[in-house]
């Protein structure tokens, strides 16, 4: 029988200790394990981070070399950058099963016994010394770092009642307690948030790390623990809540550094496998690709936003709730008017307000503007950016003597008239409002290079939007949707406080 051929079933038949040593086994660490298995899969060009996008390039082949290495590893970037993600995803490194000792605590390898129940039991019972199986899902621990964590629930403690009911005095190694890091022997054990970690329990893991040595009140036990540490920190937390401490920070081998979607299409492919729309009618609410881009450029503004806390960052949790927002807002105007079929709006954008006010930390002055308010400005920085890569800039146009494709419908605002655009109006009022500003529609034949004729409507909407960011129409915020008008004539009706915000809104251009 050769052990490294056996899969599944076969290895579970596999009852007591002699039949595991006639399979051949031998122990093998789990830094070894997994470094084995992961030069498979190189081998196969094999994706284990399967899912995880953007860090191809930069940080995926970062854990390949610390686990070729056989490091513990540090995770370290801001919120929303898939840190925990990743370290779960490790778990598929590791082998199918692995055998223990039955009723050791510490998922001890029956060739390798740690504590004196283990070496008592192969003594006692010889090769029918049973074993049994421990899969690769179970060999995962994780435990966020809080004020409140102490070495007893990370290393453990005596046990005062177990001392009472086996009758033990306080020398016996059987009554102490063991914590989370000892129970997580031959497993990958995670620490979230590690600076939060007050620094006295950030010294308990010193000599785990380095010898394997753990002391309980008293109690020094070598216990080689076998075992994957990965950490995630935040670089806030450095400087705001806590630290790493400098011999602790020494002893991980691999610090890796994590970061945000480098572009646009990676944004887009994380929302899209991230949103939760199951059971919502996405069939029948179409969604065009620049509303994509939008949402994510969203998140792009408000990392780069003097009203948000930069050193917090920017969750990619933003543009994914903010997408289930998207289509809710389509969604409850579909149920609304009956509609079977919809197509999504720039107007729909403002559904995603409550998405964002949620997802960033604002600095003084975010603060004294209002989380709304904020929001409702990242968006429109959001249309002004993306309003370029699809028409020509309205402020340059203005400049130019002739071919401004915009005069006929800003005349058309210039006359005193106004365009309601309510959340709630039905397909065919929202068209009909549209098209009754002159010139809106040739203005987005004619210059948006591929044009879908569902999506006809939703550029003209993207045109308004775009002149109002460049300044050109007022766009004012309603209860129940938005008001374009011309932008002087709104000057003059507009009270002291809606002017100071409309110059602080032409300083920020």
């Amino acid at each position: 029988m050769d052990y490294a051929h056996l899969k599944g079933e076969q290895l579970l038949q596999i009852k007591t200790l002699g039949q595991l040593k006639a399979a051949g086994y031998s122990p093998k660490s789990i830094k070894e394990e997994l470094r084995e298995n992961l030069i498979q899969k190189i081998k196969t060009k094999e994706n284990v981070f399967e899912g995880v996008w953007g860090y191809e390039d930069t940080v995926i082949p970062d854990i390949e070399r610390a686990i070729l290495s056989r490091h513990n590893i540090n995770l370290l970037g801001l919120r929303g950058q898939a840190k925990t993600r990743i370290a779960r995803m490790m778990t598929l490194l590791l082998d199918e099963y692995v055998p223990v000792l039955s009723g050791s605590e510490l998922n001890e390898d029956p060739l390798l016994p740690l504590t004196s129940f283990g070496k008592n039991l192969i003594e006692e019972k010889g090769d029918q010394c049973p074993i049994t199986w421990l899969p690769r899902s179970e060999r995962y621990a994780e435990k966020l770092a809080t004020p409140d964590v102490s070495v007893a629930d990370l290393i453990g403690d005596v046990d005062p009642i177990k001392a009472a009911t086996l009758k033990l005095n306080y020398n016996d190694e059987r009554v102490i307690h063991y914590g989370l890091v000892p129970r997580s022997h031959r497993c990958i054990f995670v620490i979230n948030e590690l600076p939060d970690l007050q620094a006295r329990i950030q010294v308990a893991l010193f000599n785990i790390l380095q010898e394997g040595d753990i002391q309980i009140r008293g109690f020094k036990l070598r216990l080689p623990l076998d075992i994957q540490f990965i950490f995630t920190a935040n670089p806030e937390d450095y400087t705001n809540r806590g630290s790493i401490v400098t011999p602790l920070k020494d002893r991980i081998e691999s610090q890796i550094i994590t970061h945000y979607p480098k572009s646009i299409a990676i944004g887009k492919k994380i929302t899209a496998q991230e949103a939760g729309l199951e059971g919502k009618p996405v069939a029948h609410i179409h969604v065009p690709e620049l509303m994509k881009d939008l949402i994510e450029q969203i998140a792009i503004e408000a990392r780069h936003s003097e009203f948000v806390d930069e050193k917090s960052g920017v969750s990619a949790r933003l543009t994914i709730s903010a997408y289930e927002n998207l289509i809710s807002a389509a969604e409850r105007r579909m149920y609304r008017n009956n509609e079977s079929t919809t197509v999504l709006r720039i107007s729909d954008l403002i559904g995603v307000i409550p998405a964002i006010t949620g997802k960033v930390e604002l600095v003084y002055e975010g603060e004294q503007e209002g989380a709304g308010l904020v929001a409702y400005n990242l968006i429109g920085k959001a249309i002004r950016s993306q309003f370029v890569h699809y028409f020509p800039s309205p402020e340059q146009k203005k400049k130019e003597k002739s071919g401004n494709p915009y005069v006929i419908p800003l005349a058309w605002f210039g006359e005193g008239n106004e365009l309601d655009l309510l959340s709630d109006l039905s397909d065919k009022a929202y068209k009909s409002g549209l098209h009754s500003v002159p010139g809106l529609e040739e203005v987005v034949t004619q210059l948006v290079e591929f044009l879908p004729e569902n999506e006809r409507e939703f550029y003209m909407e993207f045109a308004l939007h775009g002149l109002a960011e460049y300044s050109q129409l007022s766009k004012k915020l309603l209860d129940t949707g938005l008001q374009f008008k011309d932008l002087f004539s709104s000057m003059f009706e507009m009270s002291e406080d809606e002017e100071e915000d409309f110059d602080e809104e032409e300083d920020d251009s």
